[in-house]
């Protein structure tokens, strides 16, 4: 039995994007170089999907932002690390078959059993929000859409700069999140190996975020997640001991920074901080350090270096405002990726499982 709400109707346009970007093809070879200023200089409309309403849950749920919320605070209270696991978590399911919940599905060859998904976290923290769902609004909202408002909720409530001191803070604004999707049947592991991984080139990354309908803006934006969050040593080992089979580090790691890392990374097992300066606030530091050869990641490094990219980490360094606004556009961009509506999918009672 697969079951259903009243149908979300569209809504008229709430907002004015602040920044949009071109779809053009991107090259290895003899590429247009992008001013990123022109991102601001052209705003477009945020237009909403069909199926997809800001007044989905009014009637049927209406405390279900707040129950999200709560608890998303309640975990990211007892544990930091979560919030940027959420929104990794988040990446990992619109990435595959879009924003469907199909990483959540929990039963052999689904994609949470693939290689590419052992390190996400944060199921534990769906369920918890799931179940208080279920109980006062049973049979009514998807595990798709509490993903992705929880990936938004985790966004805003991590550290911003300032928060330790009383200043004004700049932080990531809050964005609405339309709701409407439903839940994906279908998981499959092989899938999710399609997720990049720290090792591709521009070239590939852009490709991938192209194939979902996002840009080279958003790639960047998007890669300043990382400015919170860690990682396995073992997903960058390779860069310490044996660059591209050199047998070398990789040179573009600062020489500083390489010492530090063969020393918190002698077991492949360890985590390490993806931000090594200021690892719990959400802020540019991420963007400084791929300005100083100290990008964790190789993927994150070359946006530094790379002509399509590096003017934009530029701007985004100098203007963070930018960032956090931007950020929140490229969030919501995301959610929207291939999302299943009407009698597409379904709402499970138990995100772990597709409905009997």
């Amino acid at each position: 039995m697969h079951f259903s709400t009243p149908s979300c109707f569209l809504l008229p346009i709430l907002a004015l994007l602040l920044i949009s970007a071109s779809s053009a093809q991107y090259e290895e070879q003899e590429e247009e170089l992008i001013d990123p200023l022109t991102y601001l200089e052209n705003p477009s409309l945020n237009e909403m999907l069909p199926g997809l309403s800001y007044s989905c849950y009014r009637q049927t749920c209406p405390d279900l932002e707040a129950i999200i919320n709560r608890k998303v605070k309640e975990w990211i209270d007892k544990d930091y690390t979560l919030a940027a696991s959420l929104i990794r978590l988040h990446f990992h399911d619109c990435a595959v078959r879009g924003c469907d919940a199909s990483i959540l599905l929990d039963h052999p060859g689904s994609e949470r059993w693939a290689d590419a998904s052992k390190t996400l976290r944060g199921f534990q923290v769906i369920d918890d929000i799931k179940a208080e769902v279920e109980r006062k609004c049973p049979k009514t909202v998807s595990c798709a859409d509490i993903l992705t408002a929880a990936a938004r909720d985790a966004t805003i409530l991590s550290p911003a700069p300032g928060d330790a001191t009383g200043l004004d803070l700049v932080r990531v604004p809050f964005w609405m999140v339309p709701y409407g999707r439903k839940d994906g049947r279908v998981s499959i592991d092989k899938e999710a190996q399609t997720v990049p991984m720290g090792r591709e080139n521009v070239t590939a990354l852009l490709e991938f975020f192209q194939s979902k309908g996002l840009n080279v803006l958003d790639l960047v934006v998007l890669s300043g997640a990382h400015t919170i969050g860690r990682t396995t040593c073992g997903a960058m080992q390779h860069r310490l001991y044996d660059f591209h089979g050199t047998g070398e580090p990789d040179p573009s790691i600062s020489p500083k920074y390489l010492k530090f890392l063969r020393r918190k990374c002698r077991w492949a097992s360890e985590y390490v901080d993806l931000d090594a300066i200021t690892p719990r606030t959400f802020d540019v530091m991420y963007y400084k350090n791929l300005q100083h050869n100290m990008g964790l990641l190789a993927t994150d490094q070359m946006l530094g270096f790379d002509s399509r990219t590096s003017d934009l980490v530029a701007t985004l360094v100098s203007k963070p405002s930018i960032f956090y606004s931007q950020f929140a556009l490229s969030m919501e961009k995301l959610g929207n990726t291939q999302v299943l509506t009407g009698e597409d999918g379904e709402i499970r009672v138990n995100c772990n499982f597709v409905n009997p």
